[in-house]
């Protein structure tokens, strides 16, 4: 079985790494995680931390919010109309 890491223990991993001073195998030991898989998490902070400066992520939470709001709306919108239906058919009343 696969063993799972939580996000806040694979940034703390990854910070340590960035902190110069002790080796990935040092710290893969220390944490017993592989070399491989701590290098793996290192590049992915590495090519996505521009990200956190760009602010395409509170961009992404405004657009996610317009169509969480649509999508509301039209579940409204189909609510009333199967309401109409359900009265006008009298079939369900």
């Amino acid at each position: 079985m696969k063993k799972r890491y939580n996000s806040t223990f694979k940034t703390k991993v990854v910070l340590e790494v960035l902190k110069e001073g002790t080796t990935i195998a040092e710290i893969s030991s220390k944490y017993g995680v592989s070399a491989n898989q701590i290098s793996k998490w290192k590049k992915h902070v590495i090519e996505n931390m521009a990200e956190i400066f760009s602010g395409k992520r509170a961009k992404n939470d405004s657009s996610n919010n317009e169509l969480e709001g649509e999508l509301y709306k039209q579940i409204g919108q189909l609510k009333v109309e199967l309401d109409w239906l359900k009265k006008k058919s009298g079939l369900f009343g």
